[in-house]
């Protein structure tokens, strides 16, 4: 048996390749892939793939964080396969379990999840809440049509929003919202085009949103949301969210009490989700790309169920990437395991050494973003590819609507 690396910086052709796979790799090989970037090297898929479907050879492919290309985390995705709408009920989506060590792959479905939990285990949660922050009015003396999108709060009743069509959102203009329910009025524009806006309202404004507002579904949801409470959490309660934590979206209160029967913990975190969550990876080389910043609440109570749970033996399982985001922040970013309120643009890509997780719930991402990235960091480049491949294979539901993964 050896070991034995294919570096394609050197082996830059398909002839090359194969002639050296046929006289260096033998039964019983261990052959790691260099430099190997799958969407650039079309020449090279027919040997790899022949390579990675023999028995008695281990395929692995290096990661070198600093030659991470977008393109290495392209997976084809049938458009038929991005769920449209949400399952009922919530905890009847699939789920996949993966074994982050070796990467087998098992099938079940979420209301099954207490099976892969042990007592002592702890889950913990993001619970943001998504902030209903589409806006759809009119102009004051015209009528004609305005549509806001709600981004950041920067004041009483002053908020920073994207307004389409921007071209009739100038300052001093008015607008009006649900039969005059909420009204505005543009104060300036700010940089990158989006405006700051005044709002006035009869009593409190988030109630008013709360009646008129509309879900930022993301862009890939063409369907409307009959039921709004669908994109929210069954334990969603801090109002901040420009998107929801979808991971959480398969539980319900009755499973929820299940687990805690059995002696599997629960506990929180907030991370605002911001609507850089939907950016896409636009940098050619992943080290590139700048990840956007969200406001996150670790509480104390949660650290020390984190610590108790560390002592004990239990695994911290983050539900969603942004519970992941939050633990790890603080994990990286302290040396203490205490309360800690901030802002963070942790970016986590393969070479991340994961400081405070033990397993993940997720659902299944876009392809290239930094999400996908963030799940290979965690359950390896390698298994992370051949699990979407085989979430493809087998028709799984993908994104915000979508089932879910379990990797421990």
């Amino acid at each position: 048996m050896k070991n034995i690396t294919v570096d394609f910086a050197q082996l830059d052709s398909k002839e090359k390749l194969e002639a050296f796979l046929e006289s260096e790799v033998s039964s019983g090989d261990s052959v790691h892939l260099k430099n190997y970037h799958r969407e650039l090297m079309p020449w090279a898929e027919e040997a790899v793939s022949k390579l990675k479907a023999s028995p008695d050879v281990v395929v692995t492919t290096e990661i070198d964080p600093e030659n991470m290309l977008r393109s290495d985390f392209y997976y084809d995705l049938p458009e038929e396969l991005i769920a449209q709408t949400p399952v009922e009920p919530r905890n009847a989506s699939r789920l996949m379990c993966v074994d982050r060590q070796s990467g087998d792959i098992t099938h079940d479905h979420f209301y099954n999840l207490c099976k892969h939990l042990k007592k002592g285990d702890l889950l913990v949660m993001n619970d943001s809440r998504v902030l209903p922050a589409r806006l759809y009015g009119e102009k004051e003396g015209t009528g004609s049509f305005i549509e806001f999108l709600l981004l950041e709060q920067k004041g009483d009743k002053l908020w920073e929003i994207l307004v389409r069509p921007g071209k009739k959102a100038k300052p001093g203009t008015r607008f009006s919202f649900g039969n005059g329910r909420l009204k505005a009025e543009i104060l300036e524009t700010v940089e990158g085009g989006n405006r700051i806006a005044k709002f006035e309202c009869e009593g409190n404004f988030f109630t008013a949103l709360e009646d008129i507002g509309q879900m930022p579904l993301p862009p890939y949801i063409t369907k409307k949301l009959e039921d709004k409470e669908r994109y929210q959490t069954v334990y969603s309660h801090e109002l901040g969210s420009a998107a929801a934590p979808t991971a959480g979206l398969h539980f319900t209160n009755e499973m929820l009490d299940d687990l805690r029967a059995r002696g599997i913990n629960t506990a929180f975190v907030t991370l605002h989700v911001g609507l850089g969550t939907f950016r896409p990876v636009k940098e050619d080389e992943v080290l590139k790309h700048k990840m956007h910043s969200e406001h996150y609440h670790l509480p104390k109570e949660t650290a020390e169920l984190i610590k108790k749970t560390k002592a004990e033996g239990g695994r911290v399982i983050a539900v969603g990437t942004t519970s992941c985001r939050t633990l790890e922040s603080v994990g990286t970013f302290f040396e203490d395991m205490d309360e800690h309120e901030g802002y963070t643009d942790i970016f986590i890509y393969p070479g991340y050494k994961f400081k405070v997780i033990d397993g993940l719930i997720t659902n299944f991402h876009l392809p290239e973003s930094t999400l996908i990235m963030l799940v290979s960091a965690f359950m390896g480049y390698d298994n992370t590819m051949n699990a979407y491949k085989t979430a493809v294979e087998d028709k799984y539901r993908f994104f915000s609507f979508g089932d879910a993964m379990l990797i421990l």
